[in-house]
């Protein structure tokens, strides 16, 4: 059975601000490993844990950029959009808002356009 992994588990394992819920999450990524679980990580999630890290925990982008691919990384781990993921974090790491920067993966990764009226954004796309 596949299993959906939340925000909050992230957030305990890469922030171990609470031991209980850290000890858990390594607990549920070690038998991920050994192949008794099978982890999903939706894309939302993602923007949601870089959102967290940066407005409650006050981590900068380059910071969160490194931990959050690395924590994604593992083959055991299967992440919606992981390819599109990987080219975000560089647009990411440049100043951009997760979301934004994971449409401007998209667009790259589709050859697509992204219909905003945001005049950063819009700078940013024509330059990839």
């Amino acid at each position: 059975m596949k299993e959906i992994v939340d925000t909050n588990v992230f957030i305990r394992y890469l922030v171990v601000d609470n031991k209980k819920f850290f000890k858990q999450a390594f607990k549920w990524f070690k038998e991920a490993e050994a192949g008794k679980r099978i982890l999903f990580v939706k894309a939302v999630v993602v923007a949601e844990i870089c959102f967290v890290l940066e407005s409650v925990y006050k981590k900068n982008r380059k910071e969160i950029a490194s931990k959050v691919s690395g924590v994604l990384s593992p083959s055991w781990l299967e992440v919606e959009d992981k390819e599109i993921i990987g080219y975000a974090w560089k647009y990411y790491e440049k100043g951009g808002h997760f979301v934004d920067s994971y449409l401007l993966a998209w667009s790259k990764v589709h050859n697509g356009n992204i219909l905003t009226f945001d005049k950063n954004l819009r700078k940013k796309q024509t330059k990839i």
